[in-house]
């Protein structure tokens, strides 16, 4: 099954050219002053999780080579997601 951005949080993702699994921690992380420099994902070490705020990582969705697991996903999160999609959509 495909999945389209934003996968939701929790979910265990390996990146092209990696050797260590991401869990997703965030969305729409923005480095710098403009959206030029957002990123899709914030995420961890799995199955570290979170050791410090140095050592996250900031990825886009085309750079997932593999999904291991999917996060929990309800009414709340389908509803957060196409408000953040819309809200992108803006900046674009």
């Amino acid at each position: 099954m495909e999945y389209k951005k934003y996968l939701p949080l929790g979910s265990v993702v390996l990146l092209k050219g990696g050797k260590k699994r991401l869990m997703i921690t965030g969305f729409c992380i923005i480095t710098g002053n403009d959206k030029d420099g957002m990123f899709d994902y914030c995420g961890c070490l799995y199955p570290e999780g979170s050791v410090s705020s140095e050592k996250m990582a900031l990825f886009n969705h085309d750079q997932i080579k593999k999904i291991y697991a999917i996060g929990f996903s309800d009414d709340e999160e389908k509803e957060f997601k196409k408000k953040l999609d819309e809200m992108v959509k803006k900046e674009i």
